[in-house]
């Protein structure tokens, strides 16, 4: 309540990430029929929704700009798209991964999909996606998370959450267009200008005299995802093995090249 009071009254916006702790204490998997079947402490969607209502609640009392980081709901994207009807200032971003990973990829315990939030149902997974294509979900994110191989080398329990995201950000968000009738502008809107405009900054478009910050990537063209293949240090990612569309070639940062590939 006063952490937004005083972002109203400079103008900040106020990050959170919906998740209610008490729900979602000492769980690891969505609260539905894998997580059952697996023996796995369940997240339910409630974790988010009940976290939502308090925050935009507050955000409704207070006049402050919100972001909401990573839905993962069907739930969370109606209460969305209602705080939006009725004019409140709140943006929503989500994960690549939730594009298109539901409950069922977990499979016997593959620790590379022990995510925060939680992979959900496939209904959810759905409303995700026809809630970023409507605009109620504003921008996706990498949700690059990188972790240790040690630290993946656990019981799905107990190994850490986090997925390798940088380098899939684009082929995903390409895959989620492909997948919706989304345009390639609209798509890559979605992971460029849109988001500068979140954080209010001049970034993200081609226009003149505009920092040259490009990536020039070849959209039909395929690459497998091995470890390999990833210039990050960290390897762990659910789609290992995937070959997705949407290679790139070359990154300017400033107008210098900073990254070329053949």
């Amino acid at each position: 309540w006063r952490a937004m009071q005083y972002a109203a009254t400079f103008g900040f916006t106020v990050w959170l990430r919906p998740e209610d702790h008490h729900l979602a204490r000492d769980a690891v998997a969505h609260d539905g029929e894998v997580a059952s079947r697996l023996g796995l402490a369940g997240i339910p969607a409630a974790a988010e929704t009940v976290a939502l209502a308090t925050i935009l609640r507050l955000a409704a009392e207070t006049g402050a700009r919100v972001h909401l980081c990573r839905l993962s709901t069907r739930e969370g994207v109606e209460m969305l798209r209602q705080a939006k009807q009725q004019g409140l200032p709140v943006t929503c971003d989500v994960s690549a991964n939730h594009l298109h990973l539901t409950e069922h990829d977990i499979g016997f315990f593959d620790a590379n999909c022990h995510l925060r939030p939680p992979l959900r149902s496939q209904r959810d997974l759905t409303a995700l996606r026809e809630g970023l294509k409507e605009g109620v979900i504003d921008t996706v994110c990498s949700d690059h998370t990188p972790v240790d191989d040690d630290a993946k080398l656990l019981p799905f329990a107990e190994a850490e959450t986090g997925a390798t995201g940088l380098e899939l950000l684009l082929p995903l968000t390409l895959k989620w267009a492909a997948g919706t009738g989304t345009s390639l502008p609209d798509a890559i809107a979605k992971v460029t200008h849109l988001p500068a405009h979140i954080l209010g900054i001049d970034a993200g478009h081609l226009s003149v005299g505009a920092t040259a910050d490009v990536c020039v990537f070849a959209p039909e063209a395929y690459w497998k995802v091995e470890p390999k293949s990833l210039i990050s240090q960290g390897k762990n990612t659910p789609f290992t093995g995937l070959e997705l569309a949407g290679k790139v070639t070359h990154t300017l940062v400033q107008g210098h090249s900073v990254f070329h590939k053949g």
